[in-house]
């Protein structure tokens, strides 16, 4: 292992919380946002396939999550994007290609919109357009409500099949380490404070609106996040490539680190994804193997 695949981690001060921060590689850099709860640990083999293949992942920890302060009153998701904008001042960042994944998507869309000067590329994974979307199986968000899945690997185990889908379905212990050994847990005012953010947000009005070339990649076994929401995503926003990631769950970037990281970085500098099919303003890469590409 490279001296650059090991992450510089810091803590760094934006307004009134203290973030803990991580940037591991050398190259044109990509700030990667995790989803609810989830602290910067539990993508580490996604960063370091996208490291191996040139890129600058810049990560952290949401206000309340993993190592980072929370804040003094929870923020919408605006205030929060704020936030990030901030960290990026204060790292260095004038521009970077945006990986968002679960509600780390969320985050990603509001910045495009919010900060579009910010962010060159756009990719958007395992997420949805909000209010306006498909929600998730009932069961699953309801197991969401709480962070008790990233405390205790024996719940994990129990529920990891029906909240998460694809591998976690067949072989949950596989990634056990990654959801649970992995992750520092989030405090509860800051698992409150995601919750808060995303509670009625929607980017339906405006994705149009949305300039940045937009990956769109949806995994087809997620019962968090209904294939249909990569769909409506991959409509709404001008010049989007939908992706589907065929028995992929939730945690497709853990269950495939390698392929997910190609594809990302091969798209973020301009390579064509094999066949794609137009659709209206949206282009369309999900196809079996040796089939006939083709929107689900």
């Amino acid at each position: 292992m490279t001296a650059g695949h090991e992450a510089r981690v810091r803590k760094v001060e934006v307004g009134e919380v203290r973030l803990r921060t991580s940037v591991r590689g050398e190259g044109r850099p990509l700030l990667l946002v995790t989803g609810l709860g989830a602290s910067l640990d539990l993508a580490e083999p996604f960063e370091r396939a996208l490291v191996a293949r040139g890129r600058q992942v810049v990560s952290f920890d949401a206000p309340g999550i993993g190592g980072s302060t929370p804040y003094r009153s929870p923020r919408r998701m605006p205030g929060l994007v704020r936030t990030v904008t901030g960290m990026l001042d204060v790292l260095g960042y004038d521009e970077v290609d945006v990986f968002g994944v679960s509600l780390g998507g969320v985050v990603a869309q509001q910045l495009a919109k919010q900060a579009p000067h910010r962010v060159r590329g756009l990719v958007l994974a395992a997420t949805a357009p909000g209010v306006g979307g498909m929600p998730g199986a009932p069961s699953a968000l309801l197991h969401l409500t709480t962070p008790r899945r990233y405390r205790d690997p024996e719940h994990y185990l129990r529920i990891a099949g029906s909240i998460y889908g694809g591998m976690a379905r067949t072989d949950p212990r596989r990634l056990l380490q990654s959801v649970v050994g992995r992750v520092r847990p989030p405090s509860a005012i800051g698992y409150l404070g995601q919750l808060y953010a995303i509670t009625g947000w929607s980017s339906m009005p405006w994705l149009h609106t949305l300039r940045q070339p937009t990956l769109v990649i949806t995994g087809d076994d997620d019962p968090i996040i209904p294939l249909v929401n990569g769909r409506l995503l991959a409509w709404r926003i001008p010049d989007a490539t939908l992706h589907v990631v065929r028995g992929g769950g939730h945690l497709f970037i853990l269950e495939r680190p390698d392929e997910i990281a190609g594809l990302v970085t091969r798209f973020l500098d301009g390579e064509r994804l094999g066949e794609t099919v137009r659709v209206d303003a949206s282009r369309w890469t999900a196809r079996p193997p040796g089939g006939t590409p083709a929107p689900r």
